[in-house]
């Protein structure tokens, strides 16, 4: 199974390559298209401001790249953000895959939410033996408003979707690669999603 993380210059990637790697998986990093386009899955990677991260999509085509990809496609964190419609984090207009708008947490929560929070609802493939209110690791500022396209919802200051789903692209707003076995499970689900083993 060929996987690629995409490269682009705004990922905390190493921790996604030794979470594959221990589950016993190999992914290559590259912001090549051809490359991209003939894996099995893609990983869209993500931490930092929005706007700057967009910029360097467009810089390498990467922008009208990602939304035509076919293969399941899971998009951690910023990745998921940039996904959605746009941001307001740099007034950041995104790929438009996810059809909502991702806006900040009001002053009465402590900001960034970080540390370990809950998911609930969980609603596809991608929680395959996760019990519902398992812990995960969030790091984030911004968030998407529950839509209809949420697969998982957190509570921090207002229930919010910390996962989104539409055809074969996949988002999470927190870290599976940093949520210890159960992320690493969603991982593992990931990788096997249209496929037989």
């Amino acid at each position: 199974m060929k996987i690629v993380i995409i490269n682009y210059g705004a990922g905390n990637i190493q921790s996604i390559m030794f979470a594959i790697e221990r589950l016993g998986f190999k992914a290559v990093l590259s912001n090549n298209p051809e490359e991209i386009q003939a894996a099995d899955k893609v990983i869209f990677p993500g931490v930092g401001e929005a706007s700057s991260a967009m910029k360097k999509l467009k810089e390498s085509g990467l922008d009208n790249l990602i939304p035509n990809l076919k293969q399941p496609v899971l998009g951690i964190c910023l990745g998921m953000q940039l996904m959605c419609k746009s941001s307001e984090e740099g007034n950041t207009k995104g790929l438009g895959i996810f059809d909502v708008d991702v806006i900040k947490f009001t002053t009465k929560v402590k900001v960034p939410q970080m540390g370990w929070n809950q998911i609930y609802d969980l609603k596809s493939d991608l929680f395959k033996g996760i019990a519902e209110n398992e812990f995960m690791y969030l790091v984030h500022s911004f968030y998407a408003p529950n839509c209809d396209e949420a697969i998982a919802t957190t509570d921090y200051e207002l229930e919010y979707a910390s996962a989104l789903q539409k055809n074969n692209f996949y988002g999470t707003q927190f870290h599976p690669e940093k949520s210890g076995a159960a992320g690493e499970k969603i991982l593992e689900n990931f990788l096997k999603l249209n496929s037989n083993s």
